[in-house]
């Protein structure tokens, strides 16, 4: 009868991959993120344990749309106080925190509660190609076109 393989702390091995979303989709760029973040690209990948590996993510201002999301996506938060409804379309977003586009779509993509919340901390956008994590050696992640 096979056994249900789990992986253990010492059998984690973490890398740093750099992505470049210069002229990418959001949401495949995304998507891509959030597979290396969660380990679904290793043989040892435990749903609930974090065996994935941590993302750099550079030029985020540059990253592309499709359709019309830049004037009708409208990301939305509450403060819990009458009146306190606040949102924002992707378009203006984008031309004033454009890290924070790119996080959202990786994290909304992640599992809730404790495991997504460490599985986030991996995660560090730029919105230029400058970053001061070259001390992990990111490899390089192959964009397809």
């Amino acid at each position: 009868m096979k056994k249900t393989y789990t992986a253990k702390a010492e059998d984690i091995k973490r890398k740093w991959y750099i992505a470049d979303a210069k002229g990418q989709t959001l949401g495949r760029l995304a998507t891509k993120i959030a597979t290396i973040l969660r380990g679904k690209h290793k043989p040892i990948f435990t749903p609930h344990l974090d065996t994935g590996d941590g993302v750099i993510v550079i030029n985020a201002s540059q990253v592309k749309v499709t359709g019309r999301k830049l004037k009708q996506k409208v990301y939305r938060r509450y403060s819990g106080y009458s009146g306190g409804q606040r949102e924002v379309t992707l378009e203006v977003l984008l031309a004033k925190k454009p890290t924070t586009v790119i996080q959202l779509a990786v994290s909304r993509m992640l599992p809730g509660g404790s495991l997504g919340a460490d599985l986030v901390k991996k995660l560090r956008v730029f919105a230029d190609d400058k970053h001061n994590l070259t001390g992990l050696k990111p490899i390089v992640l192959e964009a397809k076109k």
